[in-house]
């Protein structure tokens, strides 16, 4: 704001500067009234330009100001009240107002109003001016500093609330961080660490019922202990490889996951997104490779025809997603719908890449919301969901077209290959 008075001030300057020099008395009073042209014209510009840097200059040494208002008092006793350079005094009181809050207004204010009332009954002696016309300037410079001085108690409120607003974003902003850090925790410990643990666990109570036989198989009990030696050795490196992660990626990969909402669908926006990786993998051969070990582990009957080779390679992190989603599916179809025979297909419709797992379980009970299952402790579903939005996929999971069973859905919208 200061900046736009020196412009204003600048304009006026050149208006009445001429009228300044023809009014001036020959020889030291037109070098007087053409140096205090000089001076006003180029501290006005040096503000008006470069505010950012003389400004703190001015700011500091309230003297300068009233320098600049003694020059502009002599061109205004040669040019006279009734020219423009009128207005350029009217401007100090204002700049004193935004730069000294209401004291500094107060005195220059003072000053300059008595300045313009004497010019004005000096240069206006010979005629009978009305007291209303003398009063009108030095009124107006009282005005301007008052505003000054409002304006910069206004603007000082402004910032103070602007800084405020800013720790306050800041503040919600570690909050979104820290809460995406710790959806994401969950997440990984969910589809790792704490399934090979419950594994591990199932194959410590089959160990310990063929230990506890009456004639126990030493080759069976063998091999069970093999099962839980190897299941903890996995565990273990899955904590190993959490561990690293942290460690190695100190902001983590932050994610922006959907609140769980009133059902089990959430939309997607595309692959567009800060999280998605330039490095990009082979989906399809991870998927094989995917569906393939679960099958040596369950033993489950999985029906899974050939990919396409259309299938197009994918960002790492939204093929981690996907292939975390397809894992969670046939997980929940080995342990808890007590399904025999799972039908998993991939391919590209409508420019979409589609994933399917169907299976023909016992399903959801009618109605079952996100809310209900985290509330029973079960987080897989909430989990996938929060893959989807990560990816940028949409993800439906209910009965599908099957007479039973569930059907977990996720459709990847592709971007648009390039001519």
């Amino acid at each position: 704001m200061c900046r736009q008075v020196f412009g204003f001030r600048l304009a006026m300057i050149v208006v009445a500067a001429p009228a300044a020099l023809l009014n001036a008395a020959p020889g030291l009073g037109v070098r007087l009234v053409g140096a205090a042209v000089v001076v006003t014209f180029m501290a006005s510009y040096v503000l008006f330009r470069d505010w950012e840097r003389f400004g703190p200059l001015l700011l500091r040494h309230p003297s300068l100001l009233a320098a600049d208002t003694l020059f502009g008092s002599l061109l205004l006793v040669s040019a006279g009240p009734d020219t423009t350079l009128a207005y350029v005094g009217v401007c100090t009181p204002l700049l004193a107002g935004l730069l000294y809050s209401w004291r500094g207004a107060a005195g220059f204010a003072s000053a300059q109003a008595l300045v313009l009332f004497v010019v004005h009954i000096t240069v206006k002696a010979d005629r009978s001016a009305p007291v209303a016309e003398a009063l009108l300037l030095p009124g107006l410079c009282v005005i301007a500093g008052a505003m000054g001085s409002t304006l910069r108690g206004l603007m000082l409120r402004f910032g103070a609330a602007t800084e405020a607003l800013a720790a306050v974003r800041a503040r919600l902003a570690a909050a979104e961080a820290v809460s995406a850090e710790r959806a994401r925790l969950a997440r990984e410990m969910h589809d790792s660490v704490a399934k090979t643990l419950y594994g591990v666990a199932l194959a410590a109570d089959g160990l310990a019922a063929t230990a506890s036989a009456t004639a126990p198989d030493p080759a069976r009990i063998r091999e069970q202990a093999e099962l839980v030696s190897r299941s903890a050795r996995r565990a273990a490196a899955e904590s190993r490889e959490l561990l690293t992660d942290l460690r190695s990626d100190p902001m983590g990969r932050r994610s922006d996951p959907t609140e769980p909402g009133s059902g089990l669908t959430e939309p997607g926006s595309g692959l567009t997104g800060p999280g998605n990786e330039r490095r990009t993998t082979s989906f399809r051969s991870e998927l094989i490779s995917t569906v393939a070990d679960f099958v040596d582990r369950t033993h489950l009957e999985v029906t899974f025809p050939e990919p396409p080779l259309s299938l197009p390679p994918l960002p790492a992190p939204v093929s981690r997603a996907l292939l975390a989603i397809a894992t969670e599916a046939l997980e929940n179809a080995h342990r808890h719908a007590e399904a025999t025979r799972v039908d998993v297909q991939a391919a590209v419709h409508r420019g979409s890449l589609c994933l399917t797992i169907q299976d023909d379980g016992r399903g959801l009970p009618p109605g079952t919301t996100l809310e209900q299952l985290c509330t029973r402790g079960h987080f897989g579903l909430l989990g996938m969901a929060e893959r989807a939005a990560q990816a940028g996929a949409r993800i439906h999971v209910g009965r599908g077209t099957g007479t039973r069973g569930t059907e977990v859905r996720v459709e990847l919208p592709l971007p648009v290959p390039e001519p």
